[in-house]
C-alpha cells in the first residue's frame, strides 16, 4: 500500500480485479469437479477392463498349459509365432484442454501364422488366446495415459485455485481496503478544510 497512490480510479481498478479473480476461482473450482468426475469414470472403466483383462490371462494361461502338456517346452518354443501388422487406430478428444484417447487394435483379423511342423489344437488356442489380449492391452494404455494426464491437469488447477484461495484474492482485498480506507480519510480532510474555510468566510 506504501508504493500506490490511494485514488478513486485505483479502487475500481482494484474492484474489477477481484471480480475477475473470483470468476477465474469459480470457473477452476468447477473445473476441479469436472475433471475429478471423469477421473472416477476412467477409473471404473480402467478396473472393470482390469477384470476382464485378468480373466481373459488366466484362461490364456490355462491354454499355454495344455499346450505346454502336448508340445513341452523346447516344441512349444518352436512352434510359430503369429506375425502381427496391425495398425492401432486412435481416436482423440479433449476435456477442458486435456487431451484424451482411445486406441482400438484389430488383431484378428490381422493374425497371421507360418505353417507349423506339428500343429496341434492346443497350441493354436493358445497363439489365439495371448493375441487376443492384445487389443485390450493397447485400450488399457490408453486409459492410462488419459487418466495420468487427467491427473496432471487436476493438480494444476488445484494448485491455481489454492493460489487464488489463499494468496491473490486476499492481497487484492486486502490492497482494495487500505485504498477505501485512505480515500475515505482523505474525503473526510478536505470535508473538515471546506468547513473551515466556510466557517472562516462566514465569520
Amino acid at each position: 500500500m506504501a508504493e500506490l497512490t490511494p485514488t478513486r480510479s485505483l479502487a475500481i481498478a482494484l474492484a474489477d480485479e477481484r471480480r475477475t479473480m473470483r470468476e477465474g476461482y469459480a470457473f477452476l473450482d468447477e473445473k476441479c469437479l469436472l475433471l475429478a468426475g471423469e477421473m472416477l469414470r476412467q477409473v471404473r472403466l480402467w478396473q472393470q477392463r482390469r477384470r476382464r483383462l485378468r480373466a481373459d490371462w488366466r484362461a490364456a494361461q490355462r491354454t499355454l498349459r495344455a499346450a505346454l502338456a502336448r508340445h513341452g517346452l523346447h516344441g512349444l518354443q518352436l512352434y510359430p509365432a503369429a506375425l502381427l501388422e496391425a495398425p492401432i487406430r486412435v481416436q482423440r478428444r479433449t476435456l477442458l484442454g486435456v487431451a484424451l484417447q482411445s486406441a482400438e487394435l484389430a488383431v484378428a483379423a490381422a493374425a497371421v501364422a507360418p505353417p507349423a511342423m506339428a500343429p496341434s489344437p492346443e497350441a493354436q488356442a493358445c497363439r489365439h488366446a495371448f493375441a487376443a489380449l492384445l487389443p485390450q492391452l493397447a485400450d488399457m494404455a490408453a486409459l492410462s495415459g488419459d487418466l495420468a494426464r487427467l491427473q496432471a491437469e487436476y493438480r494444476r488447477t488445484v494448485r491455481r485455485v489454492r493460489a487464488l484461495q489463499d494468496v491473490l484474492l486476499p492481497e487484492v482485498e486486502r490492497t482494495l481496503a487500505e485504498v477505501e480506507t485512505a480515500l475515505e480519510e482523505l474525503e473526510q480532510d478536505e470535508a473538515a478544510v471546506l468547513r473551515r474555510i466556510a466557517t472562516a468566510r462566514a465569520g
